[in-house]
């Protein structure tokens, strides 16, 4: 009996935190915290202090994490009733509500503490204003409210480059609010490529996303207007001479391809395909960051800085 109970104890602390690290949402913090990284090799215009990494990047997951933690549990009631989140930890009772609000709090507090101690406040602020754009304005007021709920929303996944650039220059420049609005003008695609996949539910549970608000039609047609936005702005760093020609070829080619899959699935109507634009939307925005990383690199060690 008692080595059954040494063999369970360990099991279930494991179970609970397994437990805890999806209530995270570690698929996006991965992505977050590639733009943020990203930004601050740009910054750097080479590699950021191993430290200074360090700290901002378990700042922004910890305030990604606990971000999500409150969507949670803000959006429990809705998560039951649908199949891609019911067997979340909330929803399935393997994390209480209450310890799921606590969980999301520190979390949210100790990454802001983070950043503010061992970064810089301009980090801290930025990151505190994401939390705050997420949680309080998408989460609370517009997801439930207006089939623009993702557009305006989308601010607050595009703050991660501008924390990662104030880390290391502790200040924001017109290249960072480019990076800022490249994933502003990514987030409606992204999304709305996954809402058309999962549209039964939101209908199930009277939220107004943009195919349950607009109509499938509607959203296929604002998917492809978006993704030229997105592309266009793309295009800026290189215009300003921020970014060189690498980056310029490969933002180009791998922006065709989103198009490409956006008029496609505009035409075919199809699951599959908005399935394909979905996983590639992700692929999409870390390669584009690697390219700037590359490009940017590559472009002061020409220029000798």
């Amino acid at each position: 009996m008692q080595s059954q109970t040494h063999i369970t104890a360990p099991f279930k602390w494991r179970e609970t935190l397994v437990n805890y690290l999806i209530l995270t949402k570690p698929w996006i913090i991965a992505l977050l915290l590639a733009t943020t990284l990203g930004a601050m090799f740009v910054a750097q215009h080479g590699v950021p202090d191993l430290a200074l990494i360090a700290f901002t990047l378990l700042g922004g997951a910890m305030t990604s994490g606990g971000s999500s933690a409150l969507n949670s549990y803000i959006d429990r009631d809705i998560d039951r009733q649908m199949g891609r989140t019911a067997r979340r930890p909330i929803p399935t009772g393997k994390i209480a509500p209450r310890a799921a609000l606590i969980f999301g709090v520190i979390m949210c507090a100790g990454g802001v503490l983070v950043l503010a101690l061992f970064v810089n406040w301009l980090s801290a602020l930025l990151a505190f204003a994401g939390i705050v754009y997420y949680v309080g304005i998408y989460t609370l007021i517009l997801k439930r409210s207006t089939p623009q709920n993702v557009v305006i929303g989308g601010a607050a996944g595009a703050i991660p480059p501008l924390v990662g650039w104030a880390a290391v220059t502790n200040d924001v420049n017109l290249l960072a609010v480019y990076l800022f609005l490249i994933i502003f003008y990514w987030t409606p695609p992204h999304t709305w490529a996954l809402m058309l996949m999962v549209k039964k539910d939101y209908e199930r549970v009277g939220v107004p996303m943009m195919p349950v608000a607009r109509g499938e039609p509607e959203t296929r047609r604002q998917i492809v207007l978006y993704s030229l936005l997105m592309v266009a702005i793309t295009m800026l760093p290189f215009s300003i001479r921020d970014l060189g020609f690498v980056y310029f070829v490969t933002a180009l080619a791998l922006g065709g391809w989103f198009v490409y899959l956006a008029v496609k699935l505009w035409r075919d109507h199809s699951k599959k395909t908005a399935r394909r634009l979905y996983h590639y939307s992700n692929a999409y925005l870390a390669l584009l960051f690697l390219a700037m990383v590359l490009d940017h690199s590559a472009f002061h060690t020409l220029l000798g800085q």
